[in-house]
C-alpha cells in the first residue's frame, strides 16, 4: 500500500473510532437523554448496552491494523442500523439529526475503510479486488 493510502486509511479509521468512543460514556452510564432515544426505539436497556458494547468492540477492532476490516464492517452495520432508526422512529429534529450526521460519517469512513482494504475483506475480498 502507499505512503498516501495507508495515511487516508487511518484518517478514516480514526474518524470511525473517535465517533464510536465519544458515544460510549452517555450509553454506558444511562444518561437520560440516551436512556429516552432508546427507549423510543423500545430497546431499553438491553438494546442500550447491547449497541455500547458492540460499538467498544467495532472501535477497537478498527483500531488493530490486523482486525481493522472486521471492525470497519461492525462499524458500517452498526451506523447503518443508527440510520435505519432515525428513518424509521427518531427523526432528525434537532439533536437527533446531529447523531444522524454522525452516524452518516462513521459510516462513510467505513466504507472508506473497506473500499482501501476490499482484498482484506474475509470470503469477497480477492474476488473483488482483482477486478
Amino acid at each position: 500500500m502507499k505512503k498516501s493510502t495507508t495515511i487516508l486509511n487511518w484518517v478514516f479509521r480514526i474518524i470511525v473510532l473517535a465517533i464510536m468512543v465519544m458515544t460510549l460514556p452517555p450509553k454506558f452510564s444511562g444518561a437520560p437523554e440516551v436512556v429516552e432515544l432508546f427507549t423510543k426505539l423500545g430497546a431499553e436497556p438491553v438494546g442500550r448496552f447491547g449497541v455500547a458494547s458492540l460499538e467498544l468492540t467495532a472501535a477497537i477492532l478498527i483500531l488493530i491494523s490486523a482486525t481493522q476490516v472486521y471492525g470497519a464492517i461492525l462499524a458500517a452495520g452498526l451506523m447503518s442500523g443508527a440510520l435505519m432508526g432515525h428513518i424509521t422512529k427518531l427523526g432528525f429534529e434537532g439533536q437527533m439529526g446531529s447523531m444522524a450526521t454522525m452516524a452518516t460519517i462513521a459510516l462513510v469512513s467505513a466504507l472508506v475503510v473497506l473500499f482501501i482494504q476490499k482484498a482484506n475483506i474475509p470470503v469477497i475480498g480477492k474476488l473483488i479486488a482483482s477486478k
